[in-house]
């Protein structure tokens, strides 16, 4: 018998979950895969138009598609976290394939998303470690890796307190990318090492939106066009706006050429 409490909570819930799905960095097509697969198990049909900053969504009885619900529910932004992406994407499969229940897949989603992230400190690390390592991939020297190491750490430190305080994003990648730029430059004005601007232009690599720019190609490939273009174009500006961070370090210390 149709309950339209029922159809509600189970909207509400395949919401959170998409919304989930979209904050920390899934492609369009595992969004409404997975959200589809949950909800062919709960007994419904998923109908869904995903935007940048929103979702709206339709379900509907199998058996009788005239019982539907509406919904359209914000995207939160959330940190990458690719196992947070996995976990959730292997929950539909779980859902799918042992038939659990409304009650049951809420907890484990709710575990999911409750499970603590890595210490920021070590995120911090293994960042400078990752872009240290691009500045070697390139061709820099230790001195240049050092002065690298340093320069990301202190600006992805700076992003992370920054973002804490709800800073704009796009004004949060212009500084980071001053600051970070700046330390990388001091290779180049007192001549460290043999591979300076090597490390004056890598300083600024962990910036780089990789994610959404991957994330748009796809969504575009795969017929998600507004979404993929949404993507695309936001992760343009903020490679703009990582190259005006930098200009600015050029311009002030005069520096003609990388």
């Amino acid at each position: 018998m149709y309950n339209e409490s029922e159809i509600e909570r189970i909207s509400d819930l395949l919401q959170e979950y998409a919304i989930a799905l979209m904050g920390v960095g899934t492609h369009t097509s595992r969004v409404v895969h997975n959200v589809k697969r949950i909800a062919f198990t709960f007994g419904y049909n998923a109908d869904m138009t995903i935007f940048q900053k929103s979702i709206m969504m339709t379900i509907s009885l199998t058996d009788n598609p005239l019982v539907k619900h509406t919904s359209v529910k914000h995207i939160k932004p959330l940190a990458l976290n690719f196992r947070t992406i996995s976990d959730l994407s292997a929950l539909s499969w779980n859902v799918y394939d042992n038939n659990l229940s409304t009650e049951e897949f809420k907890s484990k989603f709710e575990q999911i998303m409750s499970t603590p992230r890595m210490s920021r400190w070590a995120v911090l690390f293994l960042v400078g470690c990752a872009n240290a390592s691009f500045c070697r991939l390139f061709g820099g020297d230790i001195q240049a890796m050092t002065i690298v190491f340093i320069a990301t750490v202190i600006g992805f430190f700076t992003r992370q307190e920054l973002t804490r305080k709800h800073v704009n994003h796009l004004f949060i990648f212009v500084i980071c990318a001053f600051v970070a730029s700046m330390i990388g430059a001091t290779g180049v004005k007192f001549g460290l090492g043999t591979t300076p601007q090597i490390a004056l232009g890598s300083s600024v690599l962990f910036l780089i939106p990789g994610v959404p720019l991957i994330n748009s190609v796809i969504d575009i490939i795969e017929g998600h066009v507004l979404a993929g273009s949404s993507r695309l174009i936001n992760a343009s500006i903020l490679i703009i706006c990582i190259a005006l961070g930098l200009l600015s370090t050029l311009l002030i210390l005069g520096i003609d050429k990388l």
